[in-house]
C-alpha cells in the first residue's frame, strides 16, 4: 500500500477523553506529530467559517490551527455541539439543527482519510443492521428478537429452549447498563419495553469471551477468562479475569474481513462468544469502541496501529 505525506492528523473528541489523550502522545512519540484536538462542544462558543469561491476553500475556526492541512480524521466518540439553552423550545431547536449542519458539513467535507467515515459508522452503529450484516458474513448468531411489544417479548422468551439474555438496542451516551438473563420475575416488567425497544438473544453458554480490535484488516484480539469472573453474562461486568492474547481461525477472520467491509468500517472494537459447541458467535461491533484496557493488560500495540493507519494507511507494526 502507498503510504500518504504525513499531514495534520485531527481527533474529534471529548476534552478528557483517555483514548484521544493517549493517540496523541502515540503519534508525537513514534510520526513525530501533534494532532489537533477538538471538541465539538466548544461551538458555537468558539467562531468558524466555510468559505467556497474561484480559488478553492477555506475551513476555518477561531481555536484550531491547521484544519485546511488535515489529512486523517479519528472521529473519536464525539459530542454534539453545545448550544446556550434560551426561552422557547423551538428556537433551541432550530439553533441545534443551524450548529449541527454546518460543524458537520464543516469537518465531513475535509478531502481526508476518516477513521471511520461518518456515515458509514452511523449507520454500522445500529445493533439491527450489525447482526443482519453480520449473518450474510458467515457468522453464528445467537437466535435474535428485538421488539417494543411486551407480548411477542414474552412468547419468544417462552419459546426458547434455554436461558434467554436482554439488553441495549441503542448505543448513544446512556448510563450503562449490563446484559443480563431474563426471569419470570421480570416479566411484569416488560411493558416498559414500549417506549424502549429491546434486544432479546439466546444465551450462549461459553468457553470464554474474545474482544476484536480491527485495523484496516489487522484483528488484535483478546481472549476473555469471563467464565472465571462475576461476568459470565456480560464480560464487562469484570476486568480481574485473565485476558491473554489470541488469533481467530482462519474461517472466523474471512468471516470477520467480510463484515467490516461491508459495514464499511476501518477500525471497530468486536465482541465475540466462543461457545461450549465450539462455534465463534457475533455478538456486536462498536465503531468507537473502547480499548486501551485491553492494551494494558496484553500489551498488544494497539494505539501504535491505529496511529500507524492514520498517518499512513497502514496499521502494521514491525514485530508483529
Amino acid at each position: 500500500m502507498v503510504s500518504r505525506l504525513p499531514g495534520s492528523v485531527l481527533i474529534v473528541s471529548e476534552t478528557d477523553d483517555l483514548h484521544a489523550t493517549a493517540m496523541a502522545a502515540t503519534l508525537r512519540e513514534h510520526h513525530g506529530l501533534s494532532p489537533i484536538h477538538l471538541d465539538l462542544r466548544d461551538f458555537p462558543r468558539e467562531s468558524g467559517s466555510f468559505r467556497l469561491d474561484r480559488l478553492g476553500t477555506t475551513r476555518s475556526l477561531s481555536h484550531v490551527i491547521g484544519l485546511d492541512t488535515v489529512r486523517s480524521v479519528w472521529w473519536r466518540r464525539p459530542h454534539p455541539c453545545q448550544v446556550p439553552g434560551g426561552v422557547r423550545a423551538s428556537d433551541d431547536a432550530y439553533r441545534q439543527a443551524e450548529c449541527d449542519g454546518f460543524i458537520q458539513g464543516l469537518l465531513w467535507s475535509i478531502p481526508a482519510f476518516w477513521i471511520n467515515d461518518p456515515g458509514a459508522d452511523r449507520t454500522a452503529a445500529r445493533k439491527i443492521v450489525q447482526l443482519e450484516t453480520a449473518q450474510r458474513a458467515g457468522f453464528a448468531i445467537p437466535e435474535t428478537l428485538i421488539t417494543n411489544d411486551p407480548d411477542e417479548a414474552r412468547s419468544f422468551v417462552e419459546s426458547r429452549p434455554g436461558a434467554v439474555v436482554y439488553k441495549r438496542t441503542g448505543t448513544g451516551r446512556a448510563e450503562f447498563a449490563e446484559t443480563r438473563i431474563i426471569t419470570a420475575a421480570d416479566f411484569g416488567k416488560l411493558a416498559g419495553i414500549r417506549s424502549a425497544p429491546t434486544t432479546f438473544q439466546d444465551y450462549i453458554q461459553a468457553e470464554c469471551d474474545l474482544r476484536v480490535v480491527w485495523v484496516d484488516g489487522i484483528a488484535w484480539t483478546v481472549r476473555i477468562d469471563s467464565q472465571a469472573g462475576v461476568g459470565r453474562v456480560d464480560s464487562r461486568l469484570d476486568t480481574s479475569v485473565e485476558f491473554t492474547r489470541d488469533q481467530l481461525p482462519a474461517s472466523v477472520s474471512k468471516s470477520l474481513a467480510t463484515l467490516m467491509g461491508a459495514l464499511g468500517l476501518s477500525f471497530g472494537v468486536l465482541d465475540l462468544r466462543l461457545g461450549l459447541d465450539g462455534e465463534y458467535y457475533f455478538l456486536e461491533v462498536n465503531p468507537q469502541g473502547q480499548f486501551a484496557y485491553l492494551e494494558i493488560k496484553t500489551g498488544l500495540p494497539i494505539f501504535q496501529s491505529l496511529s500507524n493507519l492514520l498517518v499512513h494507511s497502514d496499521g502494521m507494526v514491525p514485530g508483529y
